[in-house]
């Protein structure tokens, strides 16, 4: 036999193979997902979902026009409807035997002409939603109507707003355009609404030390607030090492967006972000090692929510207005201007700035953009030191204003090397 003769049959029974394979896969699935919901065999046993799997291969083979698979799948439905019609007369509205040999079918398909790994994932998909089950109504039955309108929102503004937006100036005087302002409203958007689910729906339930891991990720400054008001009226061991791993968070959250929006940065920002979060988090484990307690659970602050128009407005306003100052100060004032303007920034939001610094349309030098960074992270350090002294009034946070001064001090030095 010719050798491309074998080769075309070897890759026809591979393909065969897996059709097979994954429809009985996923049949034995379904078979198990019907005895959990207490149902007898019925329809949809795995022998009857392999074998629609090979009928869908092999109509799929025979006929390149692909006529025969599309005539068999309208015979298929057909059939599918008038047994479902039957479960409807027998008090049963699940659709979801039906639907599952139709895709089964389908399953054949794409075995005989898709990318194996596309199949094989597709089959795999499937079987995930069926096993899944009772985490998914578990899942739905706590998630509330409005998050679900919230992740609409923001698909609006990541997959609708952002690519209509013109990538143009805003104007003359204003260095960015609108496509480049939005595109960071969604990424910062995007990590805070995370940080937002992961404290909601994961660790409801959390203690000080989660909430200022993940509240730092969202803003370590609103995180310091929080955690230093608490801590006045009820001064617990474990507020330092959290005030500690909010700030290592808000570096994580910096290079993160530094990843996105000026790659060739991290060249120079890892080593001071990366050694600035790790020796946070080191500190608060000595901390914690020399101090130990039973952290407490704080009340849920009465934070705002990630995704708000207002708040997107608002920060979009606040990049622009960074930018165009930044923009007017690297132009009229030497290097030391441009530095003082970040140290100023920094006892404010420093996000908008960070992003508006790293955007690559402002004329400054990526060594003077980085540095700029590191000394509004610097100055930020400062601020949450002295909220965190003036709100919490005791020596329950006096660990973490020390270790931030320190880093503020250090993060100075880095940037006069």
């Amino acid at each position: 036999m010719d050798a491309s003769l074998q080769a075309l049959d070897a890759a026809f029974l591979w393909r065969a193979a897996m059709a097979v394979c994954l429809s009985f896969l996923l049949g034995l699935e379904f078979h198990n997902y019907r005895r959990s919901e207490g149902e007898g065999l019925g329809f949809g046993t795995a022998r009857t979902l392999t074998l629609i799997g090979t009928a869908g291969f092999l109509f799929a083979a025979l006929d390149a026009s692909r006529l025969l698979f599309c005539l068999g799948f309208v015979i298929l439905a057909l059939w599918l409807a008038l047994y479902y019609r039957q479960r409807l007369q027998q008090g049963s509205a699940s659709l979801i035997a039906p639907l599952v040999a139709l895709l089964t079918y389908v399953l054949g398909l794409l075995a005989m002409t898709a990318a194996p790994w596309f199949a094989a994932a597709y089959a795999a998909f499937v079987i995930f939603l069926l096993n899944a089950k009772p985490r998914i109504r578990s899942f739905a039955d706590v998630v509330s109507g409005q998050e679900i309108a919230t992740v609409a929102k923001f698909v609006i503004m990541a997959g609708i707003v952002l690519p209509l937006l013109p990538d143009r100036q805003i104007a003359d005087f204003v260095p960015v355009t609108f496509r480049q302002t939005w595109f960071a409203v969604v990424a910062v958007s995007g990590i805070s609404y995370l940080s937002y689910v992961l404290q909601t729906y994961v660790l409801r339930s959390r203690g000080t030390l989660a909430a200022g891991l993940l509240g730092g990720l969202y803003s370590s400054t609103a995180t310091t607030v929080v955690l230093a008001h608490e801590a006045r009226d009820a001064p617990d061991t474990s507020t330092s090492p959290a005030l500690m791993l909010a700030t290592a968070m808000m570096y994580v959250r910096l290079l993160t967006l530094a990843a996105v929006l000026a790659p060739a940065s991290l060249q120079r920002l890892t080593a001071p972000f990366m050694v600035a979060a790790l020796a946070s988090v080191a500190a608060a484990l000595l901390l914690l090692r020399l101090r130990p307690g039973t952290p407490r659970a704080p009340a849920a602050p009465e934070e705002r929510h990630p995704l708000e128009f207002q708040v997107a407005l608002l920060f979009a306003a606040l990049f622009v207005t960074f930018a165009t100052a930044t923009a007017y100060v690297s132009g009229h004032y030497s290097g030391a201007g441009l530095r003082l303007l970040a140290f100023g920034i920094g006892f404010t939001e420093i996000d908008p700035f960070v992003l508006s610094v790293l955007s690559g349309h402002l004329a400054i030098s990526l060594h003077d953009a980085v540095d700029v960074v590191v000394i509004a992270a610097a100055s930020n350090n400062l601020l949450k030191a002295g909220l965190a002294a003036g709100l919490a009034r005791n020596r329950s946070v006096a660990a973490a204003c020390a270790w931030l001064a320190a880093l503020a001090g250090a993060s100075f030095l880095y940037v006069s090397l």
